[in-house]
């Protein structure tokens, strides 16, 4: 995988995704933003942070998705399980939160 990623790369690791995308959605909580992580047809990881105002297009959005969870939001935390960063070949790391 490290062959794969260039200088300034992010590389961002998230929870087990569930094949079972309807139930995920059916246990979205009320009232609460959350982060929604989805794996799209061709392999695609994606995220979206959402509320329960955006729970029927988010639906719509990822009906055909393989996989997906859903992870908890407070307004002070937006944390995946790890982040990481891959340096330039200098040594020196330049990537962009």
């Amino acid at each position: 995988m490290r062959a794969g990623l260039g200088p300034c790369a992010l590389l961002t690791v998230w929870p087990d995704l569930t094949p079972d995308v309807g139930a995920v959605l059916a246990a979205l909580p009320q009232e609460e933003s959350i982060e929604f992580v989805w794996e799209a047809q061709d392999g695609t990881i994606s995220h979206a942070i959402v509320d329960d105002t955006d729970y029927q297009a988010l639906s719509a959005h990822v009906a055909d998705a393989r996989a997906a969870c859903s992870l908890p939001l407070s307004i002070a935390e937006h944390h995946p399980l790890l982040c990481a960063a891959l340096p330039d070949s200098d040594g020196v790391l330049r990537a962009r939160w």
